[in-house]
């Protein structure tokens, strides 16, 4: 089993309101899947971020390191969450892609883990 981290993006002007009845939709869809990757044992790791207003971005190039609030491209979609899973191969990764619920609402980014031990 290789391991693979599942970015989720979506645009966060049209994420549901808190307190919503949508919001509650989309909080059940994401349980259900979980509790889909845990009954599948692909689970690994995975949480939702916070707003895009609590990012902040860091470099340090020449010594020196500056921090600038906000995400890396003021134009990106939301990084709302993330999932590490244990999968068996691309194809099923994509699977498992294609089932997140970001996926129907945005776009989920996939990255095979390199292993380095």
């Amino acid at each position: 089993m290789a391991k693979y981290i599942f970015l989720q993006y979506v645009d966060e002007s049209k994420a549901p309101k808190y307190g919503s009845p949508e919001l509650q939709a989309v909080i059940d869809a994401f349980a259900t899947y979980l509790e889909d990757v845990k009954a599948a044992g692909a689970f690994h790791d995975g949480d939702p971020c916070q707003p895009s207003a609590a990012t902040f971005s860091v470099t340090a190039h020449g010594g020196h390191a500056k921090t600038t609030d906000g995400p890396m491209y003021a134009e990106s979609p939301w990084l709302n969450g993330y999932f590490v899973l244990d999968c068996k191969d691309r194809d099923d990764a994509a699977k498992w892609a294609a089932k997140n619920p970001a996926a129907k609402m945005g776009t989920v980014e996939v990255h095979p883990i390199l292993k380095l031990s």
